[in-house]
């Protein structure tokens, strides 16, 4: 497989059917976004983002995805994956998924799942420009 470009993302897949959450390898750490297919429109509408780190359910992608698969059944359809390299920090990890989530977190329509409302890190830090 050849290297990636990116200093973030080591490989990722995008739009993937629920039905192939059991094909994905083991440990892998980073991002992933659930998506319910709308087929009038032929459109993914993404309904959660979530991550992936070391030390949190089960350590890997393809466990969290299972467990979505369970508790949020028939809300989403698809999903993405994002793998980061292994030199990417749980902690960064963390904070670029917080970032994701505050970019739509007015969305009427991506937030269904979200129990996260916002990123409260960033709030902490100064803003360029008010309202």
């Amino acid at each position: 497989m050849p290297e990636s470009e990116l200093r973030l993302i080591k490989s990722w897949g995008e739009h993937l059917p629920i039905d192939k959450i059991n094909s994905l390898p083991k440990a892998l750490r980073g991002f992933y976004v659930l998506y319910k297919f709308v087929k009038k429109t032929e459109s993914y509408n993404v309904v959660y983002v979530g991550m992936s780190s070391s030390g949190r359910d089960r350590g890997h992608i393809k466990g969290r995805l299972k467990t979505h698969r369970k508790r949020k059944k028939g809300l989403w359809s698809h999903f993405s994956i994002f793998e980061v390299w292994n030199n990417i920090r749980d902690d960064e990890i963390r904070e670029l998924e917080g970032l994701f989530r505050e970019i739509y977190k007015k969305d009427s329509s991506a937030n269904k799942l979200n129990k996260q409302r916002g990123f409260k890190k960033l709030r902490k830090i100064p803003k360029i420009l008010k309202r």
